[in-house]
């Protein structure tokens, strides 16, 4: 899957490049302190049958990616790449396997966002407001171990699926005059019936303006992730929440 994100930046680029030159690359990477926390039920005819608990803390990776040029009409583009392992405890019988007695289980879920996004305000007065669309490509795999496959052998159960979910983005930065320091946060958000899903930001960088072309920096911020689901149709609920600080470096060109 990171192929396919470098292979969506680099066919970005040669579509644009032959009618405008870019007036800002920024790339980033680091490492997010996510702590997991939530629970997962399913119901089968209104009865609970299953329950998933989880509440760990661990170090994932992050990187992205972020191109801005000067044509009107065609949005800018920002790519972001994250990933989550999680592990919890299930109890009861489930959909796909039953007999889970505090079984061990792991979530990794890694994310790709594909946001075209239109710059409403250029650091005009010191401010920067994008507006666009997030497609967030999610690859999961979960495992559960110590149970009773509906279909299979063996005592362990696996699913791994690839999940698109588009969301509402929008990105607001400051930077204060005079100094290298620069204040942003951003949002990815939707809301559909019961179920609510956001991605949301805070953070601080300071630039090391040192090189006049290539400008590095150094970047601490605050993520939370909160996955509220409540579909009748999939017979289960979902309040999970990854949240915690970030560190990276950056560079500007």
């Amino acid at each position: 899957m990171i192929k396919i994100l470098r292979l969506l930046m680099v066919s970005f680029v040669m579509t644009t490049i032959v009618s405008a030159d870019f007036t800002r690359v920024e790339l980033g990477a680091g490492i997010w302190n996510s702590e997991a926390k939530g629970k997962v039920s399913y119901t089968a005819s209104g009865v609970t049958a299953n329950d998933v608990s989880t509440q760990n803390s661990t170090n994932n990776g992050y990187l992205w990616a972020l191109i801005k040029h000067p044509v009107p009409v065609v949005p800018n583009l920002r790519l972001e790449y994250a990933s989550i392992n999680t592990k919890g405890i299930a109890n009861g019988n489930f959909k796909n396997f039953t007999g889970a007695n505090n079984s061990p289980t792991e979530l990794d879920m890694k994310q790709y966002d594909i946001i075209p996004y239109y710059n409403i305000l250029d650091n005009t007065a010191w401010i920067t407001l994008d507006l666009g669309l997030d497609i967030k490509l999610m690859d999961t795999s979960y495992t559960v171990s110590g149970v009773t496959p509906v279909s299979g052998t063996g005592s362990t159960y696996s699913k791994s699926e690839l999940l698109p979910l588009p969301l509402i983005y929008t990105r607001l930065r400051f930077e204060v005059p005079s100094t290298e320091l620069g204040f942003e946060a951003d949002a990815k958000f939707i809301k559909y019936s019961s179920s609510t899903v956001y991605d949301a930001r805070l953070k601080v960088d300071y630039t090391l303006d040192m090189i006049p072309v290539i400008q590095p920096a150094l970047e601490l911020g605050y993520r939370i992730q909160k996955y509220d689901i409540d579909e009748a149709d999939l017979e289960g609920k979902a309040d999970l929440e990854f949240s915690g600080f970030y560190f990276g470096a950056m560079i500007r060109f």
